[in-house]
């Protein structure tokens, strides 16, 4: 993501910038930080899951199909991350009643919603 700066400089300071794939990550990165209105938001989006979980949640999914999209994550560390995300209003949980089993599903919504749209992951 970054580089050495491939001009004259100081070998004692050398200059580093950012490479195409960097310039796309940080472009990324500043449309989701500029969505933190609070210190609270701004808390939750440094926490590890956050991100990658709302990067997932564009369309309604239960807990296994984003844990196989995450899969390095832990059920906790997802559960815990759903219910933090939850709360803070930026993911929707709702309860499907028509199978035979009940189950939840999860959607980004509201502030979790642009955050996903600034990702930009297409599945």
């Amino acid at each position: 993501m970054i580089e050495r700066n491939p001009g004259h400089g100081h070998p004692l300071r050398p200059e580093f910038r950012l490479t195409p794939c960097g310039t796309e990550a940080a472009t990324i990165a500043s449309k989701i930080i500029t969505t933190a209105r609070s210190e609270d938001e701004i808390r939750l989006l440094r926490k590890s899951w956050t991100v990658p979980v709302l990067a997932l949640a564009s369309t309604p999914h239960r807990f296994s199909a984003i844990k196989s999209g995450l899969s390095v994550i832990t059920d906790r560390a997802l559960s815990s991350s759903l219910h933090q995300l939850e709360a803070q209003n930026w993911i929707r949980r709702d309860i499907h009643t028509a199978e035979r089993m009940p189950f939840p599903t999860y959607q980004a919504v509201n502030t979790g919603m642009a955050i996903n749209r600034a990702v930009g992951l297409t599945l």
